[in-house]
């Protein structure tokens, strides 16, 4: 019988359990699928947590790569022995996930399984937040928040590789080490430099067309204050906790700002949508001109070790849980 990893109630990892689950056979315009990595995330804290709450219980993750083990009636898209992944699949922190072929996306040669499951919601983020949300090119200057993390590693490459000139925050002269290799054109250690006023030096007063920022609530001042008029402020995430105490004149009396909160979700809602954001995905990975750094592996038994380790901030690139 396969395992799977459930939240019976919210709150730190001692909720996390690792049970047996009955496999389920797929329906109708359903897969069944074997797992074979899995993407770890901030939103599955969130969701672990309650900060954003699920029915429970409930199976936790979003992101895994694997191979279809059997297909529902009325599959066209996909068939038995095909490599897939899935950033929006409910329960990924499983052996084995039954769920709509509607939410996966094969994987073409030359990206490996682990590959797919380190980049798959983190790397379709970027592509959102970089070609959509803001398009990103050559004359911009961007600032992205925990920029060795796993969408940062991966959206400060893009960026650079979009021509962009890349600020990017970081936790400690060994991860800003790492940023810089990664593209970031400046880095600024954000628990003892002021960001605001490190990216009005660093940019000669004129400051950044675009902060992504997945931080929230100790840092969203300081995004607003590294913006120019008219700049683009996009809040993606809040691993510090959700912003307190926002009034929309702050936009106003920094210039007119634009501000968006964006889910990956809304960007990938159509078959069409989520083919284009995955193929371009892929495309970038394949050229080179971005490379997936796993900066940690761990048993899908020793989830809570890998929760603890995101929440510390002690990883870089991306985490994944092996089955």
């Amino acid at each position: 019988m396969p395992k799977a990893v459930v939240v019976s109630a919210f709150g730190g990892t001692e909720v996390l359990s690792f049970k047996d689950m009955p496999s389920k056979k797929p329906g109708a315009g359903e897969l069944r699928v074997r797992a074979i990595a899995i993407g770890v995330n901030f939103i599955d804290v969130y969701h672990r947590t309650g900060l954003y709450p699920q029915p429970l219980p409930f199976v936790l993750g979003k992101e895994m790569a694997g191979v279809v083990e059997e297909v529902g009636e009325g599959v066209t898209g996909f068939r038995k022995g095909d490599r897939v992944a899935s950033a929006t699949v409910s329960g990924s922190y499983a052996e084995e996930i039954t769920a709509p072929e509607s939410i996966f996306v094969k994987v073409p040669d030359g990206i490996s399984d682990e590959m797919a499951a380190a980049m798959m919601l983190k790397g379709m983020t970027a592509r959102y937040l970089l070609r959509k949300t803001f398009a990103v090119g050559p004359g911009h200057t961007i600032l992205f928040h925990a920029a060795s993390g796993g969408v940062g590693s991966i959206a400060t490459q893009w960026a650079h590789h979009l021509g962009a000139t890349v600020i990017g925050t970081v936790g400690s002269e060994e991860k800003a080490k790492l940023a810089r290799q990664n593209g970031v054109d400046h880095t600024i250690l954000y628990r003892s430099e002021d960001v605001a006023k490190r990216v009005a030096e660093i940019t000669k007063g004129a400051k950044c067309d675009v902060v992504y920022d997945s931080v929230g609530n100790t840092t969203y001042i300081g995004s607003l204050d590294s913006l120019k008029p008219l700049g683009m402020f996009v809040l993606f995430g809040q691993s510090s906790g959700p912003v307190k105490g926002f009034d929309p004149s702050m936009l106003a009396a920094r210039g007119s700002l634009f501000m968006t909160r964006p889910t990956l979700f809304n960007y990938t809602a159509t078959r069409e949508t989520l083919d284009e954001t995955a193929n371009d995905l892929f495309g970038v990975v394949a050229s080179g001109k971005v490379k997936i750094e796993i900066g940690a592996r761990f048993a899908l038994k020793d989830v809570a070790d890998a929760h603890r380790a995101l929440e510390g901030r002690e990883t870089t690139g991306s985490t994944i849980l092996i089955p």
